[in-house]
């Protein structure tokens, strides 16, 4: 048996959809990077986690207030003009920050954050809407798991490159030069979204101007609900994951940035199977079944720090190394779900939503964990809060799911 079989799924992907892929994939090393090793950096310049908490809100709220704006103004529309803006200004944005957290700018700071995130956002909100549009339909969960994976191969590299080049000098090599070189290295995104010369695909629009009521809003509410309790609780987690490891178990940015490559390399390759799981397991069994095991491997994260023993650490490193792949390989199949429940004319709006949902949901939790770590709160009641907000998504997610299968039985979705 042919152990790379699985990957003649992803061969029938037009070109302009594996450009936009790479474009993406420049622009989510810059994201990967920051998120991995910005608050440790922060940390050593002297603000607390507290403060960094108060300062990575400000991205997120960005997200908030331009994701639902955004969905109206793309439905019917071309989304290219997008791509260039946010190929350009994700990477100059990034600069900015790490200028404002070197000189210590609290208002530059928060202003470029704001900013980063409502460019960066751009084209995470319009990578869905144009794979649907442009790619053929027979390749839909290819190319969204390929979308999606990009985060997965930005962390892999991303990671590598702290190491190596923390490992060569690290005297010269610090947070501040490895993530400037990779905000430069984002540049190159700009380069593929101008090679994408396919003519876009724009769906129809009954009028000339989108209104409210073009969107089947109770469908849509139905669908984002699951989506808002699991990112409420990964808002308190994934962000300070890495201060985590930092404060609790002494890790510093390099060898938990390596530790980060280890484990998107294994997310990687777990969701290239997606479309293989998918098939053979079907959404009812494999979207539940990955996520309960991700959140039990989450609940035991949570213990080590209270574990008196040197054997903590290692299994920290475990639990997060089987958590990663297991909760991310969920993501490509909600998000194809999702998709399909709510129907053609809902895409863009809910594409907006999520990502506002999202964002959102991690300016509040933000805030949320500036506030329990302020008052003493250990990080294992952080991350418990966490898993039981999981649960709950869980469960409103298989109830999403026999929905879904019911209405393809009426014939009210067509797959």
């Amino acid at each position: 048996m042919n152990p790379f079989a699985f990957l003649t799924y992803y061969k029938s992907i037009e070109k302009h959809i594996i450009q936009f892929i790479v474009a993406e994939f420049f622009l989510q090393l810059i994201n990967s990077a920051f998120m991995t090793i910005m608050l440790i950096y922060m940390e050593k310049v002297g603000y607390q986690d507290h403060q960094s908490a108060s300062f990575v809100s400000f991205r997120f709220l960005g997200v908030l207030l331009f994701a639902f704006p955004l969905g109206l103004i793309i439905k019917g529309r071309k989304l290219k003009p997008i791509f260039y803006i946010s190929s350009l200004l994700t990477p100059i944005l990034a600069l900015c920050i790490l200028e404002a957290i070197d000189t210590q700018i609290d208002w530059l700071l928060y202003a470029s954050l704001f900013l980063w995130g409502i460019s960066f956002t751009g084209i995470q909100i319009s990578a869905l809407p144009y794979i649907l549009r442009n790619a053929k339909k027979e390749t839909h969960t290819q190319a969204i798991t390929l979308s999606y994976s990009t985060w997965s191969v930005a962390g892999i590299v991303s990671g590598g490159v702290i190491y190596g080049l923390s490992n060569i000098n690290p005297t010269l090599f610090d947070e501040k030069l490895i993530l400037q070189i990779i905000s430069l290295l984002g540049f190159v995104g700009i380069f593929f979204i101008f090679s994408i010369k396919k003519k876009e695909q724009i769906p129809a629009l009954k009028r000339k101007r989108t209104d409210l009521k073009d969107f089947d809003w109770p469908i849509i509410i139905k669908a984002l609900v699951p989506t808002l309790i699991i990112a409420v609780g990964a808002g308190l987690t994934i962000p300070f994951i890495g201060l985590f490891f930092f404060k609790v178990h002494h890790l510093d940015s390099d060898k938990f940035a390596i530790l980060t490559a280890f484990a998107t390399a294994i997310v990687f390759g777990v969701v290239l199977f997606v479309p293989v799981i998918k098939e053979k397991l079907g959404y009812k069994r494999a979207i539940p079944l990955t996520q309960l095991t991700a959140i039990s491997a989450l609940i035991v994260l949570a213990f080590t720090e209270i574990i008196d023993s040197w054997l903590a650490i290692y299994l920290a490193m475990g639990m997060y190394l089987l958590r990663q792949p297991l909760m991310n390989m969920a993501g490509p199949m909600t998000s194809d779900i999702v998709m399909k429940y709510v129907g053609e004319r809902n895409r863009e709006m809910m594409s907006a939503l999520t990502s506002a949902v999202w964002s959102g949901s991690w300016f509040i939790s933000s805030i949320i964990f500036q506030v329990l770590r302020q008052i003493g709160l250990q990080y294992i009641y952080v991350f418990l809060i966490t898993a039981g907000l999981y649960l709950i998504g869980v469960f409103l997610y298989y109830l999403l799911i026999l929905d879904y299968e019911k209405k393809i039985l009426n014939g009210e979705i067509v797959e």
